[in-house]
């Protein structure tokens, strides 16, 4: 036989997968300490061999750039050293957070003396199929590592030299730290037909989360055997209460539009209390356009920031 030759797809992937369930057991009951070590162990590791994610990332980028992309895919696309240490930062939050494994909920006390509640225990294996943004492959394993969780990660094509780099330090680093192997699983096949054949696994694979666009979304809950957890298509909302703190709703809207526009989760739709809105929007305005925001609003907004645009139906 060619070794050298790819896996038949269906053969390619029961080998993850397989290997990830048999990782599960394991993983749900890893001491907190090690855990929150290999997160630590992890970050290092990310800035320690950034020059090798950053190659990885200029040939997606040399790629992608052959293609008809808009600007703002390319720019979820892109690493620097400064994401690069933003993931790394990620990935050290996550370890300062509390252990979700265990903790109890909702106790209460029958009259024969039994105790009843909620335990909270990992799910097992969690399949993340995401797009372009490669920093989705450390939050996601840093999420599942941490709540005990296997992940099967599976970006998008245009990312595959990046996400295949940084998983594969996150998962050494993390082995050597004593989770088990397995435990951060990348798909590192760029096969179109490798997803549907994914979304069959439900005899390994506990359950799916999508992190895309709509057609992403549709994809999968056409083809997944698999439980799917899913956002819908967008349109990230904030509303400011008349009640609220100014300066924190401020600082709030400014950071959650401004930092990364181009992220699916920046802001997109600002609804304001109308009692409030006389005060707070123009304070508002001047810190968005200050950021380059572009402004469009309804009819009571336009009279209240003169810059902005009327807002069409399609907007």
């Amino acid at each position: 036989m060619d070794e050298s030759k790819p896996l038949p797809v269906l053969e390619y992937v029961l080998e993850l997968v397989s290997k990830a369930k048999q990782a599960a057991r394991r993983l749900a009951s890893l001491p907190t300490v090690t855990k929150d070590q290999a997160l630590l162990a992890m970050a290092e590791a990310l800035e320690a061999q950034s020059g090798e994610i950053l190659a990885a990332n200029e040939q997606d980028l040399k790629a992608f750039e052959r293609t008809p992309a808009k600007k703002a895919m390319a720019d979820r696309l892109r690493l620097t050293e400064k994401r690069i240490g933003e993931m790394a930062a990620g990935l050290r939050e996550v370890a300062k957070l509390p252990d979700p494994v265990g903790m109890m909920s909702g106790m209460w006390t029958r009259p024969n003396g039994m105790q009843v509640g909620r335990v909270r225990v990992p799910i097992g294996v969690v399949g993340i199929i995401y797009e372009s943004r490669p920093n989705v492959t450390a939050d996601s394993a840093a999420l599942c590592l941490k709540s005990g969780n296997v992940c099967v990660l599976r970006g998008g094509s245009e990312a595959i030299r990046s996400n295949t780099a940084i998983a594969a330090i996150l998962s050494e680093s993390a082995e050597k730290a004593g989770v088990p192997a397995g435990a951060i699983t990348f798909v590192d096949r760029a096969d179109r037909e490798v997803v549907p054949v994914l979304l069959k696994q439900d005899r390994f694979i506990d359950v799916i989360i999508p992190r895309g666009g709509e057609s992403l979304m549709k994809l999968i809950s056409e083809h997944s055997t698999i439980p799917v957890v899913k956002h819908d298509a967008g349109v990230c909302h904030i509303y400011v209460d008349a009640d609220a703190d100014s300066a924190m709703a401020e600082a709030i809207c400014v950071n959650a539009k401004a930092q990364r526009s181009s992220t699916c989760n920046a802001m997109e739709t600002l609804l304001v209390h109308q009692s409030s809105a006389r005060t707070l929007l123009p304070k508002l305005a001047r810190s968005l356009s200050a950021a380059n925001v572009e402004i469009r609003g309804c009819p009571k907004t336009c009279e209240l920031i003169p810059e902005a645009k009327p807002a069409s139906k399609q907007d």
